[in-house]
């Protein structure tokens, strides 16, 4: 309905991960160069884990529509605890294997025999394991054991497994999990977006299906947005297509923080996933805004238990009023109010080099990712022409026509 009404090609808050609205955001980008790095080594397992939303299975389709499928051969394999035998068959049939009445034995034999195959061929196989917080220990040890498979001292089988934060934890804290610990080669954990990347992501996916700039959103609503999703992405989704269906039912040509608070009020009421509610200032209230004025919204945290209040930090003035006139009292909490000020100012100093600290690391990885691509295509490049001056060379040796006559020579011999 909204997209109709603001001339969008399509709807570009679907819930339905679509790689087409990719948006690098700074923790899908760190995905994204750890991924590399890891598929750069040709073995091991690479860990992504993320909560519910934050764009895990984007970030698959978007590595699927990048890899060179020349080059490498995936499985998918959506997990839904599944038990080690059922995980072979799944492994069997992404290599064409029909595993059906057959022991676990013939599955191994079968499946190590097919990826040798798809080797032959010039390319990796590499399995892409979905909601791996659902597979059991054993389906885990499988999978450890699959990796073992090799040929000329090179792996044959890579494993990307993404989860949610609990699979992490599992896999750091199990003594079980020890050995396929110790052969994960690279790991991230996506974190929601940052309150400035919020404009740029919404702009992005709204550019996708034709926006023309209809409808425009204020800075405050961007804020509403981020504070009511806490920026996780399909979160974030949810809320922004509500807010275009009000605007579209409302006519709206500018979307502010009143239409994201009106939003998330339906939406607590419905018992949707909200984790921050908005409230507005009554206009019969004392100090409500004046009309044709915007209200002042607030962000509340929701809470059955009553909140114990802060203490008062601030202009040292209103320290003097709290405390009712006592001269030491103010000039106590003025002591402690320039204290915390000098705090404050360290924190500041010391974040900001910890933030520069982190883009020189990040800088570092974008690069060693980039000269690891550069060598991995130097390498196959090297690979494909020695494959074909092998088979040059099978051919000769083995085509009659082309030996040579060694009869005169043994002639001149006699």
């Amino acid at each position: 309905m909204y997209d109709e009404h603001y001339g969008l090609s399509g709807r570009p808050f679907q819930l339905t991960p679509d790689p087409k609205f990719w948006f690098d955001t700074a923790t899908h980008r760190k995905a994204m160069a750890y991924l590399g790095y890891g598929l750069s080594q040709g073995e091991g397992f690479i860990v992504i884990t993320g909560d519910i939303g934050a764009g895990k299975t984007t970030l698959v389709g978007h590595l699927m529509a990048t890899i060179d499928r020349e080059r490498l051969h995936a499985i998918t394999l959506v997990s839904t605890q599944i038990e080690a035998d059922d995980l072979l068959r799944i492994v069997g049939a992404g290599l064409e294997i029909d595993c059906a009445g057959l022991s676990k034995a013939e599955m191994l034999r079968l499946i190590e025999r097919g990826l040798h195959m798809v080797a032959r061929s010039g390319r990796r196989t590499l399995l892409i394991v979905d909601e791996a917080q659902a597979l059991h220990t054993s389906a885990l040890e499988e999978l450890r054991m699959l990796s073992n498979f090799q040929a000329g001292g090179h792996a044959l089988l890579q494993i990307f497994l993404l989860g949610q934060p609990e699979f992490r934890e599992r896999l750091n804290g199990s003594s079980r999990l020890e050995q396929l610990r110790q052969r994960v080669i690279a790991t991230h954990h996506l974190d929601p977006m940052g309150a400035g990347e919020v404009p740029a992501y919404i702009h992005h996916r709204l550019k996708i299906v034709g926006w023309a700039g209809r409808p425009s959103f204020t800075d405050d609503a961007f804020a509403a947005l981020y504070a009511a999703s806490d920026g996780v992405p399909r979160r974030l989704n949810q809320l922004t297509g509500r807010v275009l269906l009000l605007g579209a039912i409302e006519q709206l040509d500018v979307i502010d923080k009143r239409a994201v608070a009106s939003v998330v009020a339906d939406m607590v009421g419905d018992g949707a996933a909200a984790p921050m509610a908005l409230s507005t200032v009554s206009t019969d209230q004392p100090g409500a805004a004046p009309d044709g004025a915007s209200a002042p919204i607030a962000f509340e945290p929701p809470t059955a238990e009553p909140v114990a209040p802060l203490p008062i930090i601030g202009d040292p003035a209103l320290a003097v009023s709290a405390t009712a006139g006592s001269d030491a009292g103010a000039s106590t909490l003025a002591g402690r109010v320039t204290d915390l000020d000098d705090q404050l100012g360290i924190y500041g100093h010391r974040l900001a080099a910890l933030r520069e600290q982190i883009e020189a690391r990040d800088a570092r990885v974008e690069a060693l990712a980039a000269q690891v691509s550069g060598l991995d295509a130097r390498i196959v490049e090297q690979e494909a022409a020695l494959r074909r001056i092998l088979t040059l060379l099978i051919d000769w040796i083995e085509s009659d026509s082309h030996r040579p006559d060694l009869a005169t020579y043994r002639g001149m011999a006699g």
